[in-house]
């Protein structure tokens, strides 16, 4: 005999009060079924109890019974049918809230067995007398093609929408633009070509585009995006066709709503391109700078998404906010991720006229708290340096008041930039040096210290101890950051081969420490270049390593100009703020039927790379010159990938589930006979010789010799694992 569960609890109670006589306390109670379904709590069973309350003349009852279901509709598919005679009655209700309330909910259910129901009422609230029903029923065409794209094809709603572009009621316009739009995308999601021969394909012409300009001026905030979005996808046919959009189009810069601002910016960055008067370009460039202006007046995030499209807009017309330097100054209480952006821009509009503003103003940020706010001031005072060659002196003595301060972060943030001065203006600056020089102490970054070891080797024969600078690194080579050591390294050669006579011994004792006590590869490898350079030519060490560079410079744009220009139509979008395509950020998360389907077709990633190191290992020895360069009954190529899968190692490396491939890599590969031949001789050509170093490193006190590499006849298993 099994005992029944206590009729007790919360939703117990719940349901008793949805089945109560009275009306009020029935209302009440969906309420609280309302309130617990937002905070989390499952409530489902409630459903058919919930449904009972569906058909009332209460429409704040109504609007809550739909609210419910449109919550419940995919976990309880079967029940949303009981509700579908309701949503055909409310369709028809005299009033057009409940009409354009239930078209509205059929379309958010996304249930299967509801969507052939929903067909006959989309027809009526298309032709319905209210444009509230009207438009709401344009975006449910919308929805209802997402689910099942044929059935609005065989039913003729897209043709319907087409006709309603035509609508007197502007926000019937907008809301049909912006189902079209949306039927468009998907359409040509899945099949990229713009066919007008598909019927989902949404084609501006001439005729819809004054519809959309008439419309423009009468829509709300949302309906103007959408038809500032569909123009800016419209060809123009000639010049003047461009001058009228934009003239229609620039009152929208005065409009409250920043989302509207930058949709009105898009459109006229796409359609000047088509503007031949220069006095035109003009006038709607002054135009754009006030609207920009007042946006910087917003909530910190607005403001900086505006200015992640400004810093778009300022790449394509440098002239656009020029005499706007002024709003960009950073506020005390701006967050640091606006500062850095306005710090950006300021850069950018850097000029003869407002530098002297700029200077005094980043050398007041750069007595801030903010370290990384400080630093990136200090590093806008040297890019200001290398774009206006007239103000370079004023930076540098901003720099050198900087260094002054004795505040280790801003002096070594100044080091790093006086490096980029002097490789922009070499031999210029170069009363600077014993300042820098004589702060050595106060570095301890490894950015910092490679920036004054590299000034020190370039200008190595105007500093007279030089060498004993470099010496205080060279006795700490071991200790310091890689590219510490690479720098020191290249630093020591200079000053050798500037000052042969007084450097010999700092030079052999880099050299011996790099070859010898070093773990890089690189700072190794390095340093065997500069040995064996040094000890066989000179000369030619001189032109490698003294060689002339050309000055450095900023480029004006952050994007290739062909991204710039994708970038400038997707203003007031996600790809504008990252300033990358919407491909690289968009889409990667959504898995079709399809997607799967052509991923099974093809071969993994896993194979792919298998065959290549097959190819690889197969492959033909370039240093064999014998007629055998094939193993005996070994499979090439395709069919070689055939008997990998056989092992364990491949087997995991193919299904993705291997805890370390490199590991399953060398396994797999590690017994196959190849490079047996060649990684003798190749370790043999590569190791250093031990020839004696000649002129001019006589009277280093005998005649060194380069270490030799050891293990040069490891197997090849041993010499994979060794080169990690």
């Amino acid at each position: 005999m099994s005992i029944r569960a206590p009729r007790k609890g919360e939703n117990y109670e719940l349901s008793v009060d949805l089945n109560s006589e009275y009306r009020d306390k029935r209302k009440d109670a969906i309420k609280r079924v309302i309130a617990s379904m937002t905070v989390g709590k499952d409530v489902s069973g409630l459903f058919p109890d919930v449904l009972k309350n569906m058909q009332t003349d209460d429409l704040e009852q109504k609007k809550l019974v739909y609210l419910y279901l449109m919550n419940y509709a995919k976990t309880q598919p079967e029940l949303v049918i009981l509700a579908v005679n309701t949503f055909v009655k409310d369709s028809e209700d005299p009033n057009p809230l409940v009409r354009a309330l239930a078209i509205r909910t059929m379309g958010c259910l996304r249930a299967e067995k509801i969507i052939d129901y929903l067909c006959d009422p989309l027809q009526r609230a298309l032709r319905d007398d209210n444009p509230y029903v009207r438009k709401t029923a344009a975006l449910c065409v919308a929805k209802l093609y997402d689910l099942k794209p044929e059935l609005v094809i065989e039913n003729g709603f897209l043709d319907q929408l087409r006709d309603m572009i035509s609508d007197s009621n502007p926000m019937v316009v907008a809301n049909t633009v912006a189902a079209l739009t949306d039927i468009h995308i998907s359409a040509t999601s899945n099949q990229p070509s713009d066919s007008t021969s598909d019927p989902a394909v949404f084609s501006i012409t001439s005729a819809i585009l004054n519809k959309l300009l008439i419309a423009l001026n009468e829509c709300s905030e949302w309906g103007r995006v959408a038809i500032l979005n569909a123009l800016a996808r419209y060809d123009a046919q000639d010049d003047k066709e461009s001058e009228h959009i934009c003239e229609r189009v620039v009152p929208q810069f005065q409009h409250v709503n920043g989302s509207v601002v930058l949709a009105a910016m898009k459109v006229i960055m796409i359609h000047i391109r088509n503007v031949r008067r220069d006095d035109l370009v003009k006038q709607l460039i002054r135009k754009m700078a006030p609207p920009l202006v007042t946006l910087l007046s917003s909530p910190p995030e607005v403001q900086w998404v505006a200015l992640r499209n400004i810093n778009l807009l300022l790449q394509k017309r440098s002239d656009l906010l020029a005499n706007e330097m002024r709003v960009f100054f950073c506020k005390y209480n701006d967050p640091l991720y606006v500062k850095i952006e306005k710090l950006d821009i300021m850069v950018r509009l850097a000029s003869d006229s407002n530098v002297d503003a700029l200077l005094s103003e980043l050398k007041e940020y750069s007595s801030e708290v903010d370290v990384d706010f400080v630093r990136k001031s200090i590093k806008a005072i040297g890019q200001t340096a290398i774009l206006i060659e007239s103000a370079a002196e004023r930076c540098v003595n901003v720099l050198l008041e900087l260094i002054n301060t004795r505040v280790s972060y801003v002096v070594q943030e100044a080091v790093v930039v006086m490096k980029d001065i002097f490789r922009k203006y070499p031999s210029t600056y170069e009363g600077v040096i014993p300042t820098l020089c004589a702060n050595l102490e106060e570095l301890d970054e490894p950015e910092a210290k490679t920036s004054l070891i590299w000034i020190i080797g370039e200008y190595a024969d105007k500093i007279d101890n030089a060498d004993e600078l470099l010496g205080i690194f060279v006795d700490s080579f071991t200790e310091e950051s890689y590219q510490v050591q690479l720098q020191t390294l290249t630093a020591v050669v200079k000053l050798f081969l500037k000052k042969p006579d007084s450097s010999q011994g700092v030079v052999q004792r880099v050299l011996n420490t790099a070859t010898k006590d070093c773990d890089s590869p690189d700072v190794r490898d390095r340093a065997y270049i500069y040995w064996r350079l040094l000890s066989t030519d000179p000369g030619a060490a001189k032109a490698v390593v003294l060689a002339h560079r050309p000055p450095i410079s900023i480029p004006r744009t952050t994007v290739s100009p062909a991204l710039l220009e994708e970038l400038l139509g997707e203003i007031s979008s996600l790809a504008s703020v990252y300033h990358k395509p919407a491909q690289t950020f968009v889409g990667h998360g959504r898995v079709g039927a399809d997607s799967v389907q052509r991923k099974g077709l093809e071969i993994s990633d896993a194979q792919k790379a298998l065959q290549t190191v097959v190819a690889g290992q197969q492959a033909e020895n370039l240093l064999d010159f014998g007629d055998d360069s094939t193993q005996d009954g070994q499979p090439s190529g395709l069919a070689a990938t055939q008997i990998l899968p056989s092992t364990p190692a491949a087997a995991n490396f193919l299904s993705g589930t291997s805890a370390n491939p490199l590991d399953d890599l060398v396994s797999i590969f590690g017994g196959m006979e190849t490079m047996e031949t060649g990684a003798g001789s190749l370790s043999t050509a590569l190791s250093p010789t031990t020839t004696s170093l000649s002129s001019p490193f006589e009277g280093f006190g005998g005649s060194p010799a380069l270490p030799s590499q050891p293990r040069q006849n490891a197997q090849p298993e041993e010499d994979l694992l060794g080169l990690f």
